[in-house]
């Protein structure tokens, strides 16, 4: 993954079956303008949040898990690719395509959202802009500019649970920008060594 720091977002939206096509799946992975209470903070992905993204290689999974043999692929996005990206004005879709027939995780998986079983949607990303309103407050809003790369999507069985994992680490998070914040106000060469291993305490709490 190199040097890119990421962090990953669950929700309870909408995937389905297509019910046109058999094995086809479309959910939407990224909502815009839509404030997500991450308990310890607010947080907004702005439209225009994914326009310089790098969206050239993104899997498919099921709960994060890495080690399992990816269910779907867009490389490029192209016409050769698994699963599509489509970003719009709200903004992420994806469409896939399962093997139902080779998979049996596809299978599975196909059948408990045509059961209504999964619902959840998740992704995982790094940032490259973004803004805090009221960063002082007790609950500042965290305001998503530019999202860097979108590495994966996946169907989630708990989105709840996941939410809960996510928010231990957002309070992490956040009380490591105000130490960062903090040591950046103090000019001493004390300062700057606080703040460089605060630096590193943040790029080690983060989710790779």
């Amino acid at each position: 993954m190199g040097n890119d720091k990421y962090t990953q977002r669950s929700y309870d939206f909408e995937m389905r079956a297509a019910p046109e096509e058999e094995g086809v799946i479309e959910g939407r992975p990224i909502v815009f303008e839509s404030k997500t209470n991450m308990v310890y903070f607010d947080e907004i992905i702005h439209r225009g949040a994914l326009d310089k993204t790098n969206l050239k290689d993104v899997r498919f999974l099921i709960n994060h898990n890495k080690n399992m043999v990816p269910l779907a692929r867009s490389r490029n996005n192209n016409e050769n690719s698994t699963m599509r990206l489509m970003p719009d004005k709200d903004g992420l879709k994806i469409r896939l395509k399962l093997d139902i027939v080779n998979n049996t995780d596809a299978r599975s998986l196909y059948s408990a959202i045509q059961r209504g079983d999964i619902t959840g949607m998740s992704f995982l990303f790094s940032i490259n802009g973004e803004e805090w309103e009221n960063f002082e407050s007790d609950h500042p809003t965290r305001h998503i500019r530019d999202i860097g790369k979108v590495l994966e999507v996946s169907a989630v069985t708990f989105p709840a649970y996941e939410e809960t994992e996510i928010s231990a680490r957002a309070k992490d998070e956040l009380e490591s920008l105000r130490a960062l914040e903090s040591a950046r106000s103090k000019a001493t060469p004390d300062g700057d060594k606080a703040l460089l291993e605060l630096q590193k305490l943040k790029n080690h709490n983060r989710k790779y």
